[in-house]
């Protein structure tokens, strides 16, 4: 009797794998958001994250931390007490994400890398956006390659790295595209260097758009320089919210003696002696004043600012945030 042949099962791609595991991330990270923040999201419909909405409404006397933007001054000169009008969320809000994933992200030494906290915080604001027919899009940044130093004889300007790789998504309504829109997110793969955080900041300022709100989410390492003017420009029309992810150590290092270090973007090796206090030292003062210099720069163009980092609960913080700006609103503050 002849025996049966035996049935091979078809081997899996490694891109197979890939897609099942970020479904399957996506859809932790969906049930998360929702456990979490829907019971934010209850009771009268209000804007996004960092603003009070864009349609106008009735009119109230000022208070400190009110934005002047929104003197209402002809019930001043009737009243002559300095007025505010308040304002409501339009029905369908239009939010756009810009994403930055350069190599510097592909880092982390808390529980997550923070390119995982990178896509969580996508997630979550695509969450809280498309509800009642809101339309989100993304810009996402991934790598430039990085520029090798001029030679000891190289004569004229040294070459400059390009803006990277920088793709927009476009926004769209419903459950169905917003999922879309998050699997493309998370599928982007991380190329070496680093994309210029500036350009894509800019490309939410083109071509204009209706007043909407605006995410910018990155560990704003580029130089200050590059992306705060376009972020004071995307300011004027829109609500900012700059989200900065930050790792532990990128804040201190710990004593653990020679410590090699790569850096992501160039892939030069460095060993560094953290045994010596005085480097730890200076190392974290030089730190705190990076990102206080960003802190100071956020604050400058008026964005509201959330840190997120890969060593704590970053859903607790965000919801957090979400309660808090959701307070400053109910005193009549915008931040």
């Amino acid at each position: 009797m002849a025996r049966a042949a035996a049935v091979t099962p078809p081997t899996r791609r490694p891109a197979d794998v890939s897609h099942d595991r970020t479904e399957a991330v996506l859809s932790r990270l969906q049930l998360l958001v929702t456990r979490k923040l829907d019971g934010l999201l209850q009771g009268d419909y209000a804007g996004l994250l960092p603003g009070p909405g864009s349609e106008a409404g009735e009119s109230r006397e000022y208070r400190p931390g009110d934005d002047v933007r929104r003197m209402d001054w002809p019930v001043t000169a009737r009243t002559t007490m300095p007025h505010v009008r308040r304002t409501v969320a339009d029905r369908e809000l239009e939010t756009w994400l810009a994403v930055d994933l350069s190599a510097s992200l592909d880092f982390g030494t808390g529980q997550w890398l923070k390119r995982d906290v990178v896509v969580a915080a996508a997630a979550a604001l695509t969450h809280l956006t498309v509800r009642g027919g809101n339309r989100i899009g993304a810009v996402v940044g991934s790598g430039a390659e990085p520029v090798a130093p001029a030679g000891r004889w190289r004569r004229g300007p040294a070459p400059v790295a390009g803006p990277g790789v920088l793709t927009r998504l476009p926004a769209r309504a419903g459950r169905k595209e917003a999922h879309g829109l998050m699997r493309a997110i998370a599928g982007t793969e991380i190329r070496p260097g680093r994309s210029d955080l500036g350009a894509l900041v800019d490309m939410l300022n083109r071509p204009p758009r209706r007043r909407g709100v605006a995410v910018v989410i990155s560990d704003f390492l580029a130089p200050v320089p590059q992306w705060a003017r376009p972020l004071r420009k995307l300011r004027v029309r829109h609500d900012v919210l700059a989200i900065e992810v930050v790792d532990p150590r990128e804040l201190d290092l710990p004593d653990v003696g020679v410590l090699p270090v790569v850096d992501p973007e160039t892939g030069e090796l460095h060993e560094v002696q953290t045994a010596d206090p005085r480097l730890r030292q200076r190392y974290a003062e030089a730190a705190a004043a990076q990102r206080a210099e960003i802190s100071a720069a956020l604050r400058g163009a008026g964005a509201a600012h959330l840190r997120l980092r890969t060593d704590r609960d970053w859903l607790l913080d965000m919801v957090r945030f979400v309660a808090a700006q959701r307070h400053a609103r109910t005193r009549g503050t915008t931040r």
